[in-house]
């Protein structure tokens, strides 16, 4: 006698009637709502994605929309439905929005600028929307303040090197000189070699056709001239900023060198467009005079302002 199996052999009629079933797992009767936490978690991620990008608090706002939608969905799946799966997922949720929205904070913290820059800061920077982050970087990695008392010199005509830095005056007042002749000052918030950083870029080894010195005990920002330039190379924004301070301190000395009878005040308020004229004429001034043999003549001429009529002439004939 054959042993009987312990599950029996199904029958073909059978296997077609369970085939024939409906599928098991099909919404046979919704189930009742939800509660009103999981409706407020939803709402909150919903409004956390329809914030519009053009707000200035957009990626806070929606970091904090997204972690108060994670906490009602935790305490709905907590106290309410029982569900360890949500619970866990929505707690790593939580954290990880958590961890974006402490780090936007962190960055938007309020940046502490050195006393002795925030005047210069205000004066040239800020006005170009240079925002105090981008001022911090540029001011705190390759660059130092350095000090000169009255009667020392910054630099030396044939002597002193235009490779190794450029600076800003941040207090006193220093006087440029050639050859014994007065040409004309430098006060705070000026650049003090903006001539020679803009005409040797492309050509270095040369040095200084003028004497700076110190009228005043001062203080000045030095940037090494190197780590500047490469820094400037990675951050389009800042270097376009940097072409227009020097072209517009360019213009400045321009202005003063051809009108010695401008008080101080004038000068410090003098706020002109940098013009391709002005600063060929303080390049010629500083530089031209070396490699031309009348250079008294040349000195002369530009003390009476005659690079500027020559400019004058020059655009006139253009037009």
């Amino acid at each position: 006698e054959l042993a009987t199996p312990a599950c029996p052999l199904r029958s073909s009629s059978s296997l077609v009637t369970m085939g024939s079933r409906p599928n098991a797992t099909s919404c046979q009767q919704w189930e009742q709502p939800h509660h009103l936490f999981f409706h407020l978690g939803n709402l909150s991620l919903l409004l956390g994605l329809v914030l519009p990008t053009t707000l200035g608090l957009h990626m806070i706002l929606l970091r904090l929309f997204l972690m108060t939608g994670c906490s009602l969905f935790i305490t709905w799946a907590t106290l309410y439905r029982c569900n360890l799966d949500v619970l866990v997922w929505n707690v790593i949720f939580l954290l990880v929005n958590f961890m974006h929205f402490f780090f936007l904070l962190y960055k938007r913290r309020p940046i502490k600028i050195d006393r002795e820059l925030q005047l210069v800061y205000k004066r040239l920077f800020k006005p170009l929307h240079v925002k105090e982050a981008l001022f911090q970087r540029l001011t705190g990695q390759f660059c130092t303040i350095q000090t000169l008392k009255k009667g020392q010199a910054y630099a030396v005509e044939d002597k002193t090197s235009v490779d190794e830095r450029l600076s800003i005056l941040l207090k006193g007042k220093m006087k440029v000189s050639y050859r014994g002749h007065f040409l004309h000052n430098i006060y705070s918030n000026s650049f003090i070699d903006s001539p020679e950083f803009r005409s040797t870029e492309m050509h270095r080894g040369e040095k200084f056709q003028v004497t700076i010195m110190a009228e005043e005990n001062c203080k000045f920002l030095c940037w090494s001239r190197e780590r500047l330039t490469y820094f400037l190379e990675s951050d389009t924004f800042l270097n376009e900023v940097f072409r227009y301070l020097v072209g517009k301190d360019i213009t400045n000395k321009l202005y003063s060198l051809n009108d010695p009878k401008l008080s101080d005040k004038a000068v410090k308020k003098m706020d002109r467009q940098p013009s391709l004229c002005s600063q060929l004429s303080m390049m010629q001034m500083r530089n031209s005079m070396a490699s031309t043999s009348d250079t008294d003549d040349i000195l002369n001429q530009i003390l009476r302002g005659g690079s500027t009529g020559k400019c004058n002439d020059n655009i006139e004939g253009d037009s």
